[in-house]
């Protein structure tokens, strides 16, 4: 009997044990996801050279999210930019967006944050991907991860999260704008192609939902031949925001371009276009933050 008793604790133990196991991924891969597989011939990379750069672990409530950190190597007090990922997670391009903003004095930090749904990274197809791991995302859990990811800047003694900017791609785009109108406190969001008037998980609310709640500036940057974000789209967002009193408020559409003009390692790519945004978003951060 004893060791019957015995076997079924072991057995509650080791269900309660898997049942708190929260973070399915535990440290950043190498590479690129293979729904994005052959990586262009163009793809960018950036040096570290001058940088303080790699993988980081911030703590959240219910266990340690990774997440890639970039900052100038000498100096402190570095204005913060969250950089949040595309549907296909952390991979080596948004590491190296992340090199590049801090190669511009910022300290530049990208959490995984599909950390407890999945690994983005071993995914072929995008519509499993975006059924099995990215649905099933809820706006609560990446607006809490992106509080702790503050939180941990914070505590590094090397940023300012006085001035706090966020920038993030497709999925990431969204989450842009949902973060800004969660979070008062940034004073600088810049969205790249992020869906308005729809959400990933059941339930969550739209951007254009939030829009009267958003404080800071917002810079939009989308493409007008993007054929999941209709032009009409998005500039019913930015009139929300000014007709809700965000005069810090613009966006700019660039003509015949597909969504994802900013992905070097896709043939999405267009580098005349990436390269204005870039410039407008860089020039977004330094005038306010």
């Amino acid at each position: 009997m004893d060791d019957l008793i015995g076997s079924e604790l072991n057995s509650l133990v080791g269900q309660r044990v898997v049942d708190r196991r929260c973070f399915v991924v535990t440290s950043l891969g190498a590479g690129f996801a293979l729904a994005v597989l052959p990586v262009s011939a163009q793809t960018i990379t950036t040096s570290t050279e001058g940088l303080v750069a790699g993988e980081v672990m911030v703590p959240t409530k219910d266990g340690k999210m990774p997440a890639y950190r970039a900052m100038p190597a000498t100096g402190d007090s570095f204005p913060v930019v969250l950089v949040v990922q595309e549907i296909f997670g952390v991979h080596e391009h948004i590491k190296d967006v992340c090199r590049r903003i801090a190669k511009a004095g910022f300290f530049a930090i990208a959490p995984e944050l599909y950390a407890r749904q999945g690994d983005p990274a071993g995914y072929s197809d995008i519509p499993k991907l975006v059924s099995e791991i990215v649905a099933k995302v809820p706006d609560a859990q990446v607006m809490a991860d992106l509080d702790a990811t503050v939180a941990f800047a914070k505590a590094t003694g090397k940023a300012d999260t006085a001035r706090l900017g966020i920038t993030g791609f497709c999925w990431g785009g969204r989450i842009v704008l949902m973060y800004a109108a969660h979070n008062p406190n940034v004073k600088a969001a810049v969205a790249w192609y992020g869906p308005t008037v729809r959400a990933y998980h059941a339930g969550d609310r739209t951007a254009l939902d939030v829009a009267p709640q958003i404080k800071g500036a917002v810079l939009g940057l989308y493409g007008g031949a993007d054929g999941g974000i209709p032009s009409d789209s998005v500039e019913k967002m930015f009139a929300a925001l000014k007709s809700a009193g965000n005069a810090k408020s613009e966006f700019k559409i660039y003509p015949d371009t597909p969504h994802a003009f900013n992905a070097d390692y896709r043939p999405s790519y267009r580098k005349e276009q990436a390269v204005d945004a870039w410039a407008r978003m860089m020039a977004w951060f330094k005038l306010n933050l």
